[in-house]
């Protein structure tokens, strides 16, 4: 059962024993059984952030009514880089296309 390459402590193989049994004699229903399964051995789907553009970057800094250095330090990046972004020089990657993708999403308060 072990899918992920760190070992699964003695409790978390019990605990995945025990939901395994009950799923195969029907005491666990799909749903509860996947929630389990996907908590323990990290089988979460993985969630692509959508790339941006350099007037998408724009966009949302402006809409948050901040300067790029305002901006930048609430994404834990350099000026220089937001300014980057914002003119196409570089394209947002890692934490920060996750960040500006939460802040497309729910707004700058969200991060805030």
């Amino acid at each position: 059962m072990k899918t992920k390459s760190k070992a699964l402590s003695p409790v978390t193989e019990a605990i995945l024993e025990m939901a395994d049994d009950m799923h195969r004699i029907g005491i666990m229903d799909d749903a509860d059984y996947g929630k389990i399964t996907m908590r323990h051995l990290g089988k979460t789907p993985a969630v692509q952030a959508k790339p941006m553009k350099p007037e998408d970057v724009r966009t949302l800094r402006r809409k948050a009514r901040m300067s790029q250095a305002v901006f930048a330090r609430h994404l834990n990046v350099t000026t220089g880089y937001v300014s980057q972004l914002e003119r196409g020089t570089k394209r947002p990657t890692g934490a920060a296309l996750a960040l500006l993708n939460v802040i497309r999403r729910k707004g700058i308060d969200a991060i805030l």
